[in-house]
């Protein structure tokens, strides 16, 4: 009887390292965590992470169990296999990350992008299933983005393909601190940009009265503008109308780009649902020329959140390709 393969699965961000041993079916048979910032050298952190994920692969039957192991990272170069100069890790410059993991565990390794990893972990177990043409937005503290185009991602010709949230939507508008541009996607339509959105409504008209000015000025979040908008609150509903605004615009402008069967939103802001779905849509739409309107799905991930990363990078082990460019 054959062995049941297994990918690991490992979600590499800012504070914390999620892993995860799943099965060609997406059944996450085992989780763990380590922190991502405790160790400056990067030795020392895959050392940890192995010794973390040694009970995981003894669960399974041994590493001869394990297909492989994917990895999503912020700069993570899929073509590489480094992390390049990711700005919120605690190791600079590049990292030959993939190399690195593989001498360690002896089996092949795949990394990506952190979005990328998500839109692979979209295609083969959420709501693209059957897909071959989509495009993966992530609306978390930042917007991410992984565009499938004819069943395969794209990565551009140096593997970076896909900064959707870096494109400028509004000429000379907001600064992104972390970018030094204007005007970008991610400025507006993440949870920090919902968040500056409502501070700049409240400053517009002072006498407005409205549930946010219960809050200190630091105290306000993109969830707490959630809550006062389902309290029916008239700026808290004006910051998604807003948001959806934008978003939507920059929506049919990535529709005309590629023509995807459907756009798929994940993360945290998806929580806040036809509160940012519905002037979305209608921006969307409102913005596509005749041959686009109608057609393009917008839909919510179905993955589980807390899920989602360990899934989209374990994903990157069943698509691996032997014809990377490197």
């Amino acid at each position: 009887m054959r062995q049941q393969e297994y990918a690991i699965g490992i979600d590499i961000g800012g504070t914390n390292t999620v892993f995860g041993i799943v099965d060609h079916r997406g059944d996450i048979s085992y989780r763990g965590a380590i922190s991502t910032r405790k160790h400056s050298e990067v030795t020392d952190y895959i050392d940890e992470l192995a010794g973390a994920l040694a009970p995981a692969i003894d669960q399974v039957g041994g590493i001869n169990a394990i297909r492989g192991i994917g990895i999503g990272a912020p700069n993570g170069n899929y073509y590489k296999g480094t992390i390049e100069y990711a700005p919120n890790l605690p190791w600079k410059g590049l990292i030959p990350l993939q190399q690195l993991m593989t001498d360690k565990f002896g089996i092949p390794c795949s990394l990506t992008n952190d979005a990328n990893a998500a839109a692979v972990g979209e295609m083969m177990y959420g709501v693209a299933r059957g897909m071959r043409d989509f495009i993966m937005i992530t609306l978390g503290t930042g917007v991410g983005s992984g565009i499938v185009a004819n069943g395969q991602l794209i990565y551009g010709h140096d593997g970076f393909a896909g900064e959707l949230g870096h494109t400028t939507i509004i000429p000379g508008g907001r600064l992104h601190k972390g970018t030094g541009l204007r005007g970008s996607l991610e400025s507006y339509a993440s949870a920090t940009g919902v968040t500056r959105t409502a501070l700049e409504f409240l400053d517009r008209d002072p006498n407005q009265k409205s549930l946010l000015r219960q809050y200190n000025r630091d105290e306000i979040d993109s969830r707490i503008v959630y809550e006062c908008a389902m309290e029916g609150d008239a700026i808290a509903k004006e910051v998604y109308e807003y948001t959806g605004e934008i978003l939507g615009l920059s929506l049919a402008n990535f529709v005309m780009f590629s023509s995807p069967e459907a756009i798929i939103l994940f993360g945290g802001m998806t929580k806040a649902g036809d509160l940012i779905l519905k002037p979305t849509r209608e921006h969307m739409e409102k913005n596509l020329l005749p041959i686009f309107q109608n057609k393009i799905k917008l839909l919510f991930s179905e993955l589980r959140e807390a899920d989602a990363a360990v899934l989209g990078a374990s994903a990157l082990v069943w698509e691996a390709k032997t014809d990377k460019v490197v």
